[in-house]
């Protein structure tokens, strides 16, 4: 089972799986299915080293390549 990390500051929630790759669409699949059991609305991200489809919207889900959001 994965588990999601959970950062609040300043009283803000969000959402962050970590995950090498989700090219596979299994690996994908697994990835997403875990923020499906989360009922709310605070933003959720899902990071990895995928260079190809690295920034994708994944209903809701916003999937970011890990060294760019670092360098950001």
């Amino acid at each position: 089972m994965n588990s999601v990390f959970v950062a609040v500051k300043a009283g803000k929630v969000e959402y962050y799986q970590v995950s090498e790759t989700t090219l596979n669409p299994e690996t994908l699949k697994r990835e997403l299915a875990t923020f499906k059991k989360i009922n709310d609305n605070y933003p959720k991200f899902l990071l990895t080293l995928d260079n190809v489809f690295d920034t994708m919207n994944y209903e809701g889900v916003q999937k970011l390549n890990a060294l760019q959001w670092l360098l950001s």
